[in-house]
């Protein structure tokens, strides 16, 4: 019911638009001096009608992303599951609204570490239009979040939408509930003004995203013969910009390969009293291990690591140069005084061109409060190496181990060492002059008045690779929230410029790739007919 209530609420305010002259005028002054914008003479007559929709009708689109940060949908608690299935069904209304087909797909059950199985949420696949003579974009999202409570540090309640200083704050604004509003809101635009939709839409929306995608890749698999046969064009907007101002395209992520090291002396904790000084401590080598592997610059010291590093191109240096980068704002977003370098290009090519290794934490050592005087028996060291192209995550790993056992030989310690490596995510790089990064450029110039910044992400985010080898389609990632937004951490937000100019962005988007396709679809139908 609270649904069609807030459906009835936007057609009552649109109609109050459409007889109301005054409030649509101070719609356009909003648009043209408050949100923002470039100039209107920046926008076609369709594109300012779809414009003027959205700002006239943000209130609205905030208050649908309230209800849906509301939805406690943390995928990392067992617990809680049930609230993704919700999140799952509102969502799949939101799309039967536009006039979408949503099917909830099941992807069976989940084995937790206790033992027990817990049902997976269903999968959200929605088909929006089948016109042959149009381009086919499928949108990937998920509207699972990470775990938020208010005593970790949160200033408002992470499941209550506060809106402060012209940020929303709550959990999921910015990762993921928010940019997959802006799409939908963006194909209610083109809806509530009757216009045509210039492109056809599927949605791939999921649940357990935060907690490892369980099932998606299987699925994607199966569907690439339907679901993905006529897409053209795969998006992603889940990840962030490098500036809090300038807007950014995203055609990179680094693959990441994580390590377990276990370091073994007996079966119980022995006291340091009586211990201490007469045995090889496991916790001394693990140390002296981990030691090991950076230098103080923060160069990986095993061998042969940087060999398969991709050289850098002439066309992707100039891409540097062109790049907005606040290394003050940058360094105040994250808290920390000083960085490795003090250059924007030395900083962003080892953030996006090279590997990089983090010592993450020991499991087994004492962590509490106080002193516990004891020595452990087996302590696991865990770090891991962000991938960049070319490098290869099964030659790394041959790598790693092979360094770690010979700086284990040379301590000749007793102890048991063993070297594992549970997860291994390969690099994903994009053509910038395709089609779908070219529309994009486009749009977001006719929206924001610039150019994007045309950036790399120095973390993993394996679906876009995954999507890009299973289906063979292009892929790009096209967010909307700004550096600062806080996706992971306490105090997460999307300002609403942001969200309101993405999805101002993604309409734009619709009509840029209509555009761009057609010629390309005409000249593949003159060569398949010569």
């Amino acid at each position: 019911m609270r649904h069609l209530d807030l459906k009835e609420r936007r057609q009552h305010g649109w109609k109050l638009g459409i007889t109301c002259g005054y409030i649509l005028a101070i719609s356009v002054v909003m648009m043209l001096f408050g949100a923002g914008m470039s100039s209107s003479s920046s926008f076609s007559s369709l594109e300012n009608q779809i414009v003027q929709y959205i700002d006239l009708h943000q209130n609205e689109f905030i208050e649908t992303l309230k209800e849906w940060v509301a939805v406690e949908s943390d995928s990392i608690q067992p617990r809680l599951r049930q609230e993704i299935t919700r999140m799952m069904e509102l969502t799949a209304d939101r799309l039967r609204a536009l006039g979408a087909t949503p099917e909830l797909v099941k992807l069976g059950s989940q084995e937790l570490p206790d033992g027990q199985s817990l049902l997976l949420p269903p999968l959200i696949l929605a088909e929006l239009g089948k016109d042959p003579q149009k381009p086919t974009v499928c949108f990937y999202g998920h509207v699972d979040v990470q775990t938020a409570r208010k005593e970790d540090g949160w200033k408002t309640d992470p499941y209550t939408l506060t809106e402060t200083d012209g940020n929303l704050y709550g959990r999921g604004t910015t990762d993921n509930k928010g940019p997959v509003l802006a799409w939908i809101n963006a194909v209610e635009a083109f809806r509530a003004l009757k216009l045509d939709m210039p492109v056809n839409l599927k949605f791939i929306i999921e649940g357990m995203e935060e907690a490892g995608s369980f099932g998606l890749e299987e699925l994607i698999k199966e569907e690439k013969q339907r679901f993905f046969s006529d897409v053209d064009y795969i998006v992603i907007s889940d990840n962030l910009w490098l500036s809090n101002r300038k807007p950014a395209l995203t055609y990179g992520t680094r693959g990441n390969a994580c390590f377990f090291v276990e370091v073994q002396c007996g079966e119980s904790d022995l006291h340091s009293g009586t211990f201490g000084g007469i045995i090889n401590e496991p916790m001394t080598d693990l140390i002296a291990l981990l030691d090991s592997l950076v230098d103080t610059s923060g160069r990986i010291l095993i061998p042969g690591i940087y060999d398969d590093v991709a050289s850098i191109t002439e066309e992707e240096k100039k891409l540097y140069e062109s790049i907005e980068f606040d290394l003050e704002e940058h360094k105040n977003n994250s808290g920390v005084k000083k960085y490795l370098y003090d250059t924007k290009e030395g900083i962003l090519m080892h953030l996006w061109r090279y590997p990089s290794l983090s010592v993450h934490g020991i499991e087994g050592a004492f962590h509490e409060q106080g002193i516990k005087t004891v020595i452990p028996a087996r302590v696991i060291g865990k770090f891991s190496i962000r991938q960049v192209p070319h490098m290869n995550v099964s030659i790394v790993e041959h790598q790693v181990i092979q360094y770690l056992e010979d700086v284990f030989s040379k301590r000749n310690s007793p102890n048991k060492l063993k070297v594992s490596m549970p997860i291994g995510a390969m690099p994903w790089v994009a053509d910038v002059n395709n089609p779908l990064y070219m529309a994009a450029k486009k749009a977001i110039k006719t929206v924001f008045g610039e150019d994007p910044d045309m950036i790399r992400d120095g973390s993993t985010i394996p679906i876009a690779r995954m999507f890009q080898n299973i289906t063979r389609k292009s892929v790009m990632m096209l967010p909307i929230g700004a550096a600062d937004a806080g996706e992971h951490s306490q105090n997460e937000k999307i300002s609403r410029h942001s969200y309101i100019q993405g999805t101002k962005l993604f309409a734009a988007f619709f009509l840029e790739i209509a555009k761009l396709h057609r010629p390309l679809q005409e000249a593949s139908n003159m060569t398949t007919t010569n």
